[in-house]
């Protein structure tokens, strides 16, 4: 996003940049996993939704975690417990659906 070096502060940035001012602010990450099994495709789709704030906050994580402030939660998912930040985030939603259809078959 913010050039060749690929680097996460350099992207967030960039970001916040381009974001100053705006008012809608909102965002989502979303994870889908394919599954082919015996030729039919399952996929498993998980969504977290939440907003951009306008500077970083927090220190674990990695990518724009610093910035992303799930919906219903007052921490980003940098100042998350990494088991809390798995259970909304949209990685471990995508991982629970496959996990789920995985143990019925």
């Amino acid at each position: 996003y913010a050039g060749d070096q690929r680097n996460a502060q350099d992207n967030m940035d960039k970001l916040l940049k381009n974001l100053e001012g705006k008012t809608n602010r909102s965002a989502q990450f979303k994870t889908v996993i394919a599954l082919t099994l015996k030729g039919q495709l399952h996929t498993f789709t998980g969504i977290c939704k939440g907003t951009i704030l306008t500077e970083k906050r927090g220190d674990q994580g990695f990518g724009y975690d610093p910035i992303f402030q799930p919906e219903g939660y007052e921490q980003t998912f940098a100042e998350m417990d990494l088991a809390l930040k798995n259970q909304i985030g949209h990685r471990g939603k995508a991982i629970k659906q496959l996990v789920q259809f995985l143990n019925k078959k």
